[in-house]
């Protein structure tokens, strides 16, 4: 079967940041199909390479984190217009696998079945335009009617839809019903992320107390992560006389106005750290007695299914999280960390128990790891994720068979 994955953002273990595309992709390619992935690159010429197995288009799409948001949608129309004439240039595909965000590339997914003939399966990795809507990006009332429009348009014309979250999935069901939609959360690469061989003895009676407690948060550094907590957090701990340190790792538009609200309140606790990519990761959190989880208190974005997350349960690393919904309700159900409330004194003593008892801490990061072991393993999706793409044949017949079995 010949594939085209589409997604505007590709990223390598090597480069860092969000590499589910990667390992599905490569998932599809050692399964048998072959893969051509079309994405961007911030260079001045289109250029290919293979990367194990898979055959990565790079279009030359210029994007920062610190462009505006029509800036940013600049940048999202001229990714559509670029991957249409690659398309055209490519062997007709069997399929289209179409990650979002940004949602526009479902426009190229409704051109292509429309010129080409080609299916579409569409990836809903955000609930785009709700959240810009929610964050106040999109006020015109006629451009909000214009592309909750275009979101269901793209659900409707897709064969099956793929959700990272349950409550993704419900809200395409609200968007579509009677659609097909499969569940494929984030996951975690437990066989690169494993608990560092010291990781009890830290935490063994008194010897957690001699050293400072770290938090890291890993990742974003964006407006809609909502870190302005994280430093409430620091503040509260240094006013408290805290032995901890709190590590912001990562890039992104908020980076500066971060680092300027630290200095102001002459955080002393707080360390800012570069990007780093999945081996630099893996070290910040096998040094870290919590990983940190933010988002700023907006409904929809309680279905965000972020990385850190698994990464995190992957390492044994216990969570703070201060936002609601599947991922919160995750962290209580099995007890692997502290949910952030709006009390900052209170959060501090769950914090603080967590790092007198050792036992406790211990227990939260056993079950943090069996947790990513039994329900959210790389492999596990990916053998998800072959099973929806490659019992679809090209032909009609095919595609109309598979859509009966699926739903």
């Amino acid at each position: 079967m010949n594939i085209v994955y589409i997604h505007q953002y590709f990223v390598t273990p090597r480069e860092g940041g969000a590499v589910r595309s990667y390992h599905l992709a490569k998932g599809l390619v050692e399964e048998g199909a072959q893969v051509d992935l079309i994405t961007t690159h911030n260079q001045a010429r289109y250029d290919i390479q293979l990367i194990d197995g898979i055959r990565v288009h790079y279009l030359p799409v210029g994007y920062r984190n610190e462009f505006s948001f029509y800036r940013r949608l600049r940048a999202f129309l001229a990714f559509v217009r670029q991957a249409k004439r690659l398309l055209k240039r490519l062997n007709r595909p069997d399929l289209l696998y179409i990650t979002s965000t940004p949602l526009t590339t479902g426009l190229i997914g409704l051109w292509a079945k429309r010129r080409l003939a080609v299916p579409y399966f569409f990836e809903v990795r955000d609930l785009w335009p709700e959240a810009p809507i929610q964050l106040g990006l999109i006020k015109n009332l006629l451009l909000k009617s214009f592309v909750y429009r275009m979101e269901r348009r793209i659900y409707e014309e897709a064969m099956h839809l793929v959700a990272l979250s349950p409550g993704i999935r419900d809200a395409i069901v609200r968007t579509c019903p009677g659609k097909p939609v499969s569940c494929i959360p984030n996951f975690a690469d437990t066989v690169f992320f494993q608990p560092p061989d010291d990781r009890l003895s830290k935490h063994s009676g008194s010897y957690s107390l001699q050293e400072p407690l770290t938090i890291s948060y890993v990742g974003a550094i964006g407006a809609v992560n909502g870190l302005g907590a994280f430093l409430d957090l620091a503040n509260e701990a240094q006013k408290a006389g805290k032995n901890w340190r709190f590590v912001l790792m990562g890039k992104g538009g908020s980076l500066l106005r971060l680092k300027e609200m630290a200095s102001s309140r002459s955080l002393a606790n707080v360390v800012f750290r570069p990007f780093g990519n999945k081996r630099e990761v893996r070290d910040q959190l096998a040094k870290s007695d919590f990983a940190y989880l933010s988002f700023l208190p907006l409904p929809v974005l309680e279905s965000s299914s972020p990385n850190k997350f698994f990464d995190a349960l992957a390492m044994g690393v216990p969570v703070i999280i201060n936002f609601k919904g599947w991922i919160a309700d995750l962290v209580k159900k099995h007890d692997i960390g502290v949910l952030q409330g709006h009390s900052l004194n209170r959060t501090l003593q769950k914090i603080e128990s967590f790092h007198r008892e050792s036992a406790k801490w211990n227990g939260a990061s056993n079950r943090a790891r069996r947790l990513a072991e039994k329900q959210f393993t790389k492999e596990k999706a990916v053998s998800s994720l072959c099973k929806l793409l490659l019992q679809t044949d090209s032909s009609e017949k095919g595609a109309n068979a598979a859509y009966n079995r699926i739903a």
